[in-house]
């Protein structure tokens, strides 16, 4: 069965809203719980000797682990092996791979924003594409803009 779980977030809303599956399968299958966030940095703008996108880049770097910690918390006060990680990078997806391979995850456990159509087709899916390129099972959860709307609600109530 399932030891470990990879579980990428963006910081959306939509990406948040595995936490809850994770909570509950992950206790009674004793699995451990990795945090994922992926800093890709910007493209440079122009090049200049004080160009601050290292510093930028650091900052990102930051501000995704206070949020991972945030919800890493969280999970551990309900009784959860959780940890974080952070990576730079490029190209989401390989980032993903990569981190589910360096932490030896046996499962990829993510959201997907339900694009379609044109949307998909301009903005692409990571999600799909970890699918796709994954050599371990990836459960992917769809989530519309109102079923997020709907759970923003409800947690702004609870």
């Amino acid at each position: 069965m399932y030891k470990r779980a990879l579980v990428p977030l963006d910081g959306s809303m939509v990406a948040e809203t595995i936490v809850p599956f994770v909570l509950q399968i992950a206790g009674p299958l004793d699995m451990e719980i990795t945090l994922f966030r992926v800093v890709v940095p910007p493209p440079p703008i122009a090049i200049d000797e004080r160009d601050s996108r290292v510093n930028h880049v650091d900052q990102l770097c930051i501000d995704a682990e206070e949020y991972l910690t945030a919800i890493a918390a969280e999970l551990r006060a309900k009784g959860l092996r959780v940890d974080t990680q952070v990576r730079v990078g490029t190209n989401a997806v390989e980032e993903i791979l990569a981190g589910a391979r360096d932490v030896g995850a046996d499962l990829i456990a993510m959201t997907t924003h339900g694009r379609g159509g044109l949307g998909r087709l301009l903005f692409g899916s990571v999600a799909e594409a970890v699918l796709r390129q994954a050599d371990i099972p990836v459960f992917l959860m769809r989530q519309t803009k109102a079923q997020v709307a709907a759970r923003a609600a409800w947690e702004a109530v609870r």
